[in-house]
């Protein structure tokens, strides 16, 4: 089992990195291995719709993004964490998400993702709805905890003061942990589920 996880942050210690650094000790204590890439602190453009990818399979930008979708493609569960900004995930994470997302044209399915945010008060809901549509939008189950997968903290390494946000992250990881060993039994016995082949519809006439 491997887990990659994606901090938003453009701080390397930050409070997103107290957060990831929780589940990190559940994950090894499983015998999962983990792989974190900071995002946050890297020059990320994002997509211009060119299209570019579906005819050579990599984003036309050659960054970060590309480096990193072999990672993708190998891991069982995705983590994509970030603090919050105006309620909402950092956009050097986004601008990274999307053509990480878009550019790659293997199956995520059954790849288990988990959102994580962390902020001083509010706004974490929203990014952690936001983080969420790159899995639901890709046949990824979406893995949860006891409470919405958020920590609070406003100066750095003040989230590792919340009891209850990193018992939250220690609890997400347990139950990826058991998402992804889950998935790995179930298609072993009876292989992914059946697809469909895609029919878009267009609202224009």
């Amino acid at each position: 089992m491997k887990v990659l996880m994606l901090n938003g942050s453009p701080h390397a210690d930050g409070n997103t990195a107290v957060a990831l650094g929780e589940m990190e000790k559940i994950f090894a204590k499983n015998g999962v291995e983990t792989e974190t890439i900071l995002v946050g602190s890297r020059d990320i453009r994002g997509c211009i719709a060119c299209r570019s990818c579906g005819k050579t399979g990599r984003c036309v930008f050659d960054d970060l993004v590309n480096e990193t979708a072999p990672k993708l493609e190998a891991c069982d569960g995705l983590v994509a964490a970030s603090p919050v900004y105006y309620a909402s995930a950092n956009a050097t994470l986004i601008a990274f998400l999307d053509r990480l997302f878009f550019s790659t044209a293997f199956d995520k399915t059954m790849k288990v993702g988990a959102s994580v945010v962390a902020a001083r008060r509010g706004g974490l809901s929203a990014t952690f709805d936001e983080l969420n549509k790159y899995f639901t939008i890709s046949g990824m189950p979406v893995a949860s905890s006891q409470y919405w997968n958020s920590i609070h903290g406003r100066a750095p390494g003040e989230a590792a003061r919340d009891a209850e946000g990193l018992q939250t992250m220690r609890v997400l990881a347990e139950n990826m942990t058991f998402l992804m060993r889950s998935i790995a039994l179930g298609k072993e016995r009876y292989g992914l589920p059946a697809k469909e082949e895609w029919t878009p519809t267009h609202f224009i006439r």
